[in-house]
């Protein structure tokens, strides 16, 4: 990996040096765009509405327009800001970490120790898990002061930006504010239901169905050509039921049992290769 931001993680008069590495990255098949009529790559240029002229990336600056004026910021305006100068992810606060709003969660960040002893860094580890507190912090990457939990995860220290408060909508539907009825009956088959799913998340277990189908699309356009049949390729689709339910108890019911069915299912090669357990015979 290589790190894209380096400087300082502050808590109190704790300095602890670190280098930030981008923690997740992006596998999506890269596609691009065409004509239609001839297969022509379709590129975007930056022309300049004065001159009409190409402007090469290095000669573009900012502007803000207020509708009657416009502000151009250089590079170096930008640069000159306090906050963009930072090279510090300052620690505001330790809270609870179930008081982190899980919808606020956002980019995620590695952090490595910078220093030629890791002993600050390994002890606000320390500190974290034992705490189960995690850090809130603030600190500027990319032209943007940002807000962050800190957490622990694998022994190393994770930084995973957070929306702000105002970026965050408000879920008003005007169907929640009516008054429902459910009945015991009703949530305790909801509650079977939820029992016949449950079990210990792998997130390996899960892939990107699409970039797969993707590929396979790909692979046999590349082998057929344009002439490639789709249901040979995939399977023809099934027509799914549409509309809603109306008799939601026996829908409750009928999924249970069809999840009862699959995980059993699922479950019977596991019992064939199980070796069978030999009988102890005593000696007479």
């Amino acid at each position: 990996m290589r790190s894209i931001w380096k400087g300082a993680l502050t808590f109190g008069l704790v300095n602890v040096p670190v280098k930030v590495y981008s923690a997740t990255e992006d596998h999506d098949v890269s596609l691009h765009q065409v004509h239609n009529a001839d297969g022509g790559r379709i590129r975007y240029q930056r022309i300049c509405e004065i001159d009409g002229e190409v402007v090469p990336y290095s000669d573009i600056d900012k502007a803000y327009d207020d509708g009657e004026q416009t502000v151009v910021l250089t590079k170096d305006d930008l640069a000159s800001l306090p906050s963009e100068r930072s090279r510090e992810i300052e620690v505001v606060e330790f809270v609870p970490s179930d008081q982190v709003d899980l919808l606020t969660l956002d980019k995620a960040y590695y952090l490595e120790p910078d220093s030629s002893s890791p002993k600050a860094y390994v002890l606000l580890r320390k500190t974290l898990e034992q705490t189960d507190r995690t850090a809130i912090v603030r600190f500027s990457l990319r032209q943007k002061t940002r807000l962050a939990a800190l957490r622990v995860r694998d022994e190393v220290l994770v930084l995973q930006t957070l929306l702000w408060a105002d970026e965050v909508r408000e879920a008003a539907f005007p169907a929640l504010e009516e008054s429902v009825r459910i009945s015991a009956k009703e949530l305790e088959m909801s509650a079977s239901l939820v029992e016949s799913f449950s079990k210990d998340f792998d997130p390996e277990e899960f892939t990107d169905e699409y970039q797969e189908e993707l590929r396979t699309l790909i692979d046999a356009k590349l082998a057929q050509g344009d002439a490639i049949d789709t249901d040979a390729t995939f399977g023809k689709a099934e027509e799914e039921d549409g509309g809603e339910v109306i008799d939601l108890m026996e829908a409750l019911r009928a999924s249970v049992e069809r999840s009862r069915a699959a995980r059993a299912e699922k479950d019977e090669p596991a019992k064939k290769k199980a070796p069978a357990k030999k009988k102890s015979s005593k000696a007479s």
